[in-house]
């Protein structure tokens, strides 16, 4: 409870944080691109252009100060003071440039901020809104020249200027159009949904690369599937500068591939979908980093290539083949383990054509050729089933446990708790479909700590279950003590524990359905979950018709049992997600079978904390058969 009293002022905090961030990184991206047109081979050419990018830099400075502390902020204040220092001293352009560029993608790496859509832009929406809120001072073609641009002090920028459009990216002028440009006409536009601001970015991207250069790139994004590679989801696409991409692959093809892109952001995500080839190009990257002798990049190049690369298509084959999901999701862990054990750099890429080969199975089984109505309806009806049988076994324990200690009036707390749960589903939902996205190592995050606080409330409500299973005077301690046991914090911990279990499976099966939606059919999604649904209701009611029948001791020897297990897999299953999402290590064992439904994983780690659950319940059983004794 104490968290959620807390929860608007830590998001108040973090928002703020995030804005100023942003700014920062505008003000670097403004640097980075129109210093050039203040200052040329050591000499002021703008004495008013020099005197604002002056001014920023200092900014710049004071705002990273301001930032909350973090070991990587000291490192940023050297490069802020030397960019200040280079713009002091008129350097080239090229020079401030990079300067200014390379402290700002320090900046997003120490303090990550949404930097993506959450959905494919509408561009015609964008333009729409260009029309309406732009045009006026920037033109309808957008060169600068609309028919308020001559009252402005500051003229316009010409989004037609392809040197200059090279060098900004659709993020900055998602920035730009976000914030405002201090100290110019230009105003902010936060009030606008933020996926209008991403689709007027990238219309206003587009001016500078014409219709003809967009068919070239067209012809050049089917005709070579590499190309993918290099931008192969929407955050690369508006992060990537077309100057950054020509390095790659020249500027004629950079400049046609933007063109067409910016103009068809769907075309990115109609290969990512079913495709992995951001998770291909990551390990690619590792291995490369690995033969080089840096461990530490290789590693965090395996990981990305799980949580940015695999994680957001996991879902959706789950639902298509979830044993071939956890294959891959079992060597990936044992790539990134053998990475941090120092294993024979051949060994590793021996690992990696596995690995490609359990794509290439991955990517036709998320073909739709490969989906039917009826592998649809059995995907949706098996991942709600699966997901909320945890959930259920526990909160219908709970309410059977109440029903029997006859304290009706507490029932409210777990329903509270259930409840809630669904209801912050469904805010999670909105969130992540219109807002800001899940990242994969959110999802992960969320799923191992709620797993392992679940453990460790149900091994202390399976001990207690246990003890009063071996008391001779059960109704008496009922009579007495129950009134003190369950009063005050005790019901609150049944509310806690209500949420947290059903919240996880809810956020689960909320991203299933998120993938599954995206390939259409959705009557048969329903229909499958509707199925589900019904299942799960009637387990609830055979539970709660069966309890009332069993005799107390009986009844808390069963309930004692079922929250043991549940404590030993949801142990496991807590481990193995902070493991994908990094925070825990990877130490393999080869002997042992991976079987996710009871929360068995093949690692040192896993299994280490299910023993520890499993002594702890042995122990607690012991005691109180003691007690009786």
């Amino acid at each position: 409870m104490l968290a959620m009293l807390l929860a608007p002022l830590f998001f108040g905090a973090a928002m703020a944080e995030t804005s100023d961030v942003e700014t920062t990184w505008r003000l670097l991206d403004y640097i980075a691109v129109d210093y050039a047109g203040a200052v040329s081979h050591g000499a002021v050419t703008s004495p008013s252009e020099y005197a604002e990018q002056n001014e920023f830099a200092a900014t710049v400075t004071a705002k990273l100060a301001a930032l909350p502390p973090k070991p990587e902020r000291q490192a940023l204040a050297r490069q802020a003071v030397r960019l200040q220092r280079a713009i002091a001293d008129k350097a080239d352009a090229e020079e401030v440039a990079g300067i200014a560029r390379g402290l700002a993608a320090a900046l997003l790496a120490a303090y990550p901020v949404p930097l993506a859509p959450s959905k494919v832009p509408d561009v015609a929406r964008g333009a729409t809104l260009f029309a309406q809120n732009c045009a006026a001072c920037h033109g309808e073609a957008g060169d600068g020249h609309g028919p308020n641009a001559d009252k402005l002090d500051t003229p316009p920028v010409a989004f037609t200027d392809a040197e200059r459009a090279r060098q900004r990216s659709v993020f900055g002028l998602y920035q730009v159009i976000t914030q405002g440009l201090d100290g110019t006409a230009m105003p902010s536009f936060d009030s606008l949904p933020t996926d209008d601001r991403w689709a007027l970015a990238l219309y206003a991207g587009q001016f500078a690369f014409p219709e003809p250069a967009a068919v070239e790139g067209e012809r050049l994004w089917k005709q070579d599937a590499a190309l993918h590679g290099l931008v192969p989801d929407l955050k690369t696409l508006v992060g990537t500068t077309p100057a950054a991409l020509a390095s790659k692959i020249g500027q004629d093809k950079a400049d046609a591939l933007m063109a067409y892109l910016r103009r068809h952001p769907d075309a990115v995500m109609q290969q990512q979908v079913g495709s992995l080839s951001l998770v291909r190009s990551r390990l690619t990257e590792s291995l490369a980093a690995y033969r080089a002798g840096d461990r530490k990049h290789a590693g965090e190049l395996a990981l990305s290539a799980y949580l940015d690369g695999f994680e957001p298509v996991e879902p959706a084959l789950g639902a298509r083949d979830r044993t071939l999901m956890e294959r891959i999701e079992g060597a990936m862990g044992d790539y990134r383990a053998a990475i941090q054990s120092g294993e024979n750099a051949d060994a590793l890429a021996k690992r990696v054509q596995v690995l490609d080969d359990l794509f290439d199975d991955a990517e036709a089984s998320l073909s739709p050729d490969a989906a039917s109505s009826l592998s649809t309806f059995l995907g949706a009806a098996t991942i709600l089933l699966r997901e909320g049988l945890e959930a259920l076994l526990i909160v219908v324990a709970m309410i059977a446990f109440l029903r029997k200690a006859e304290r009706i009036e507490v029932m409210p707390y777990v329903h509270g708790g259930w409840v809630g749960a669904l209801v912050a589903g469904f805010i999670t939902w909105v969130v992540a479909t219109w807002v800001i996205g899940i990242s994969g190592a959110s999802r992960e995050l969320t799923e191992g700590f709620g797993s392992v606080f679940a453990a460790v409330v149900l091994l202390s409500v399976g001990i207690w279950m246990h003890g009063k299973a071996q008391a001779d005077q059960w109704q008496r301690y009922i009579r007495e003590k129950m009134a003190k046991a369950l009063s005050g914090g005790s019901a609150w911990l049944l509310f806690g524990l209500a949420f947290i279990v059903v919240y996880r499976e809810v956020f689960e099966t909320i991203l299933f359905y998120a993938a599954l939606w995206t390939q259409g059919n959705g009557g048969t999604i329903l229909a499958g979950a509707l199925s589900a649904c019904a299942v799960l209701a009637v387990i609830a009611w055979a539970m709660l018709r069966y309890s009332r029948r069993l005799p107390i001791g009986k009844f808390f020897t069963y309930s004692s049992w079922l929250m043991a297990v549940l404590t030993v897999v949801l142990a496991g299953k807590g481990i193995a997600a902070l493991q994908e999402a990094g925070i825990v290590g990877i130490a393999p064992l080869r002997s042992v079978p991976r079987i996710s439904l009871v929360g068995l994983f093949p690692t040192t780690q896993t299994i280490a904390a299910q023993v520890l659950m499993i002594a702890a319940l042995a122990i607690g059983f012991a005691l109180n058969r003691r007690k009786v004794a």
